[in-house]
């Protein structure tokens, strides 16, 4: 074998056992979340509510395999501006956050369910601005409630997790009132279905499918 040869099987031996770990760690890093002491009674028809937490690729791919989820649409929540493009919210100064909007049948999955799923594995609560390698303020975690139930069930179910000392550090989700959602471009929408190689996606994002299916395996679906 010639040795240019053997040093890049050799490099990439080295990048697959590293990522290999990378992986591992970070499928292994959902927290195990209690089930919400508060919660909605099931009832027929749709809600809805906005969910910050990173980049949306990923909280829209995980909210895409939940029971019970009709429709989970990138966008952008919690800004000034009106109908911001991509490029205006990364730079940070429009003050939205990447969003998901998500389209429940509570008969199906209740929002206290749909909150174990956002603090259990869709992302990490307790980082401030930020989300893996994503920095600045449109990576913050929040939940944009639409009704007085949700803001209810949502801040009893992070006292909860406070309490039990769930997370090592301080959750520093925001939980603030719907004002507007607007829709992403649509080069973003369902990103993760249809990039499941990026490299982005393998290592930030399919993880969280993976411990969705492991950890939720009764909310879990392979396609909504």
């Amino acid at each position: 074998m010639a040795r240019s040869t053997k040093i890049l099987f050799m490099t990439l031996a080295a990048v697959i056992v590293v990522y290999g770990l990378f992986v591992e760690r970070s499928v292994s890093a959902a927290a195990a979340v209690p089930a919400p002491a508060v919660d909605e009674s099931p009832t027929k028809g749709t809600e809805t509510v906005v969910f910050a937490g990173g980049c949306f690729w990923g909280i829209q791919g995980v909210f895409e395999h939940v029971k019970g989820v009709k429709k989970a649409t990138a966008g952008y929540s919690g800004g000034t501006l009106k109908n911001p493009s991509y490029e205006e919210v990364s730079s940070g100064a429009t003050g939205h956050a990447e969003s998901v909007e998500v389209v429940y049948d509570p008969s199906q999955v209740t929002f206290g369910q749909l909150l174990e799923v956002f603090f259990g594995v869709a992302h990490d609560p307790t980082e401030i601005d930020r989300q893996g390698p994503d920095e600045g303020t449109q990576y913050r975690s929040a939940i944009f409630f639409e009704t007085p139930d949700q803001q209810r069930i949502a801040q009893a179910y992070v006292a909860q997790l406070m309490q039990a000392r769930v997370f090592r550090d301080s959750i520093a989700t925001q939980i603030v009132p719907y004002k507007a959602f607007y829709r992403a471009e649509d080069y973003h929408q369902d990103f993760l279905v249809h990039n499941q190689d990026y490299p982005y996606i393998v290592i930030n994002d399919l993880p969280k499918i993976a411990n969705l299916k492991k950890d939720f395996p009764t909310l879990y679906v392979k396609y909504p």
